[in-house]
């Protein structure tokens, strides 16, 4: 088969992907459309329109995940696909139980601004993906995790990294929901008990992308300095 025609199991392989016997450059305009794609992501959680995402973009995000770095090569992740309202019901109401319980852990003001924030998108968005990681998917010894055995849990971080910038390169919004206990992903989405759901994520076109990260504009945190948080050489020697 042909270069033009090649294929992967994840679908068709983009162009800039293809395995050719030379050295891949990447030009200027490429490298700006990648920090581009960086700094105007964005966790969407109110966003979200209920248009339907074209099979073929979502086939693009999930090629870019599966396209993600992974320790010893083990690609541990696997991809559930989450339209059906009564699922994504059931995903809500755990999100409802962690929420109230994250909201405890707050005192006074602090606590009513957590209430008022709003954190999910999980029946707006017209897509749920769960990205999970299969820890003995290469069986017990992996290159590379001999001595740091999450780094597989790292690895499918990674994967969800991947898919959040190409979905931004799409224009898609994705927003990663974290308030849930992972028992209620295992029930809900039929997950094996061996497996672990890294991350739930809310994907679909939105109505506007914010200029700032929402809990920075809201004031709840600041960015940090950058220049606060190199080290050189040793902890402690930055500028």
């Amino acid at each position: 088969m042909s270069s033009a025609g090649a294929r992967s199991d994840a679908g068709p392989i983009p162009i800039f992907c293809r395995r050719e016997p030379r050295v891949l450059q990447i030009s200027q305009s490429e490298r700006d459309a990648v920090y581009k794609a960086i700094f105007a992501r964005r966790d969407v959680r109110g966003e979200f329109l209920p248009d339907p995402i074209p099979d073929e973009v979502l086939q693009r995000i999930l090629t870019a995940a599966h396209h993600a770095p992974s320790v010893g090569f083990m690609q541990p992740w696997d991809f559930i696909l989450v339209r059906d309202p009564a699922v994504k019901r059931r995903i809500k109401d755990g999100f409802e139980t962690a929420h109230r319980e994250a909201a405890a852990l707050f005192e006074g003001d602090r606590r009513e601004r957590y209430r008022q924030l709003k954190l999910e998108g999980i029946l707006e968005s017209p897509v749920g993906i769960c990205i999970t990681c299969d820890r003995a998917r290469t069986g017990p010894v992996v290159i590379g995790r001999t001595a740091n055995p999450e780094m597989d849990l790292y690895s499918s971080v990674c994967a969800v990294q991947n898919l959040w910038l190409a979905a931004r390169a799409e224009n898609l919004g994705v927003g990663w929901v974290s308030i849930v206990h992972r028992e209620v992903l295992h029930e809900a989405l039929g997950i094996p008990a061996q497996i672990v759901p890294v991350a739930y994520l809310c994907v679909g076109y939105v109505s506007v992308f914010h200029d700032r990260p929402e809990l920075e504009s809201a004031g709840w945190l600041p960015r940090l300095d950058l220049r606060t948080l190199i080290h050189h050489d040793v902890w402690g020697s930055g500028v």
